[in-house]
């Protein structure tokens, strides 16, 4: 893989990351994941390439046990120089290990605190602010004064880049009158695509777009027989195509495909070597 897209414009890395969501547990509360299984899938990623990692403070098995970031700061730390590790805030989770989110500006602070304490760094790379869950995105709501407060802590220099993350494009517009916009994350992927215009502007204005669920993460559904037909065509699988496609789709668009398998982990890098043909990209249209 090659370091062939610029992240905030100096952060390079490559256009296939790694999500961390699927390290602690295999969904939001679940049991607990093998936590050294979880250490091998972040050093198996470094070997393969991989520069880019998403995380939150909030991916943990539902008791709590096994926590993202610890195992990314367990098998990593001192960090490689090139490595770049994006979190979120936002949602958060309660004593009893509920959902819930930060809606008051306030509440951000302990949120990229707790992220820089159990990263061990002194400054995160780029930090999304998340509104709502999983849920489509919210129109009528304002992030001006959240993204206000982590643009203040961005200039204390805890922060490097800003993003948005489950964002409609009036919530875009709200916080680049606020400070730069690094990157939006939305749930979309090759069967999803109903957020086109919201890339249309990323992709304008430079800033990456880098979805989350990029293989449906078992909430919407990748199948799709056009992208079955070009994996036989390829020899790869379905997974594959729609990574190559997403990449494919735009000079913005990265992934960051989230698995706690090493088989996975190996068959989602290796997406990045699959050279889709205009016939292919046709196919999908």
């Amino acid at each position: 893989m090659n370091n062939d897209y610029r992240l905030g414009g100096d952060l390079p890395v490559n256009r296939i990351g790694f999500g961390a969501m699927r390290l602690p547990t295999n969904s939001f509360r679940g049991p607990a994941r093998d936590p050294e299984t979880g250490r091998a899938v972040l050093r198996r990623a470094m070997e393969l390439g991989v520069n880019h990692i998403d995380t939150a403070a909030f991916y943990t098995s539902g008791d709590g046990t096994v926590r993202a970031n610890a195992l990314i700061r367990e098998a990593l730390h001192p960090y490689p120089a090139d490595l770049v590790i994006a979190t979120k805030v936002g949602p958060a989770r309660t004593p009893d290990g509920a959902m819930t989110e930060a809606t008051d500006p306030a509440d951000l602070r302990p949120l990229v605190e707790e992220n820089l304490e159990t990263l061990g760094v002194d400054r995160l790379d780029l930090v999304y602010l998340r509104i709502g869950g999983t849920e489509p995105p919210r129109p009528g709501e304002s992030v001006a004064e959240r993204f206000e407060a982590l643009a203040a802590m961005r200039e204390e220099g805890l922060i490097r880049h800003l993003g948005l993350s489950n964002v409609g494009t009036g919530h875009l517009a709200q916080a680049r009158a606020v400070a730069p916009v690094s990157a939006v994350q939305n749930h979309f992927h090759a069967a999803k695509r109903d957020d086109m215009e919201l890339l249309a502007v990323c992709e304008e204005a430079g800033i990456a777009y880098v979805p989350f669920f990029p293989l449906g993460g078992g909430v919407s559904d990748l199948t799709d027989d056009r992208i079955a037909k070009i994996a036989d065509r390829h020899d790869a699988t379905v997974r594959q195509i729609a990574l190559a496609w997403l990449i494919a789709s735009s000079p913005v668009t990265l992934a960051v495909p989230g698995t706690g398998s090493l088989v996975h982990l190996e068959e989602n890098t290796a997406a990045g070597s699959i050279s889709l043909t205009r016939e292919d990209l046709s196919d999908l249209s």
